[in-house]
């Protein structure tokens, strides 16, 4: 069965047939965080953006596990200047939006989200996993109307969407983007970590049942993993 963490804010770990999937490993630092970077292993590192509450210990991560690390053409140079060499850089330069690339049996297609950061542009990821489950992580993200393509493109099983506000959609913008993807599940992240964030996931569960899509809801603790089923 494939598993899946949620390691507070944007972080998740999922685990698929022997395999670790970290996004956005932001441990040290992250005040939600149960978990140390010291204590995670991975075989795939997924970084959304370069911002900091993201990129997190991506880089330690891989040197110390050897894990590839999956991102966008400039941020992976960026990493490779510190140190990272090109045969743990997913496609060895990195990819880009449209972009899909498969490491052990996972494929992994980068997306465009709505944001901002230094290094080439901010992304989301669909991810296939070996058996067909498919999760959707938008990384740090506003609404936007392509939601819905992807939702026909892909039968997106689990959504991983931002509620916070301030800095990404809000629990209005996050539910319309659920009813818009088609995803079975949807679980809210980005919310609770800082002061100026949504403290809570009640008004993105209100606005859920506003649109009929209550049961989408999936709610996760920190640090406590979860089976993912069709």
């Amino acid at each position: 069965m494939n598993t899946l963490t949620w390691h507070g804010h944007s972080a998740f770990a999922i685990n698929s047939q022997n395999l670790s999937i970290l996004i956005d490993p932001w441990f040290d630092g992250n005040p939600s965080a149960k978990a140390t970077a010291e204590s995670i292993n991975a075989d795939l590192v997924l970084v959304t953006h370069d911002h900091g509450d993201h990129v997190g210990q991506a880089l330690e991560i891989c040197k110390r596990t050897g894990a590839t690390l999956g991102c966008i053409v400039e941020l992976a140079a960026k990493l490779k200047s510190q140190g990272l060499p090109d045969s743990q850089i997913l496609n060895g330069i990195g990819f880009n939006i449209g972009g899909t690339v498969t490491h052990q049996g996972i494929a992994v297609t980068m997306v465009q989200a709505t944001h901002s950061c230094e290094s080439g542009v901010p992304t989301g990821f669909i991810i296939r996993l070996p058996d067909g489950y498919t999760i959707y992580h938008s990384g740090d993200t506003g609404i936007f109307s392509s939601m819905a393509m992807w939702g026909k493109l892909y039968k997106i099983d689990l959504a991983l969407l931002p509620i916070g506000g301030v800095f990404t959609m809000d629990g209005a913008q996050a539910a319309y983007a659920t009813m818009m993807l088609r995803c079975k599940k949807v679980i809210p992240m980005h919310w609770g970590t800082f002061p100026a964030l949504a403290q809570n996931v009640d008004a993105f569960k209100k606005e859920l049942d506003k649109l009929d899509l209550g049961d989408a809801l999936m709610q996760v603790e920190v640090g406590v993993p979860v089976g993912l089923v069709d």
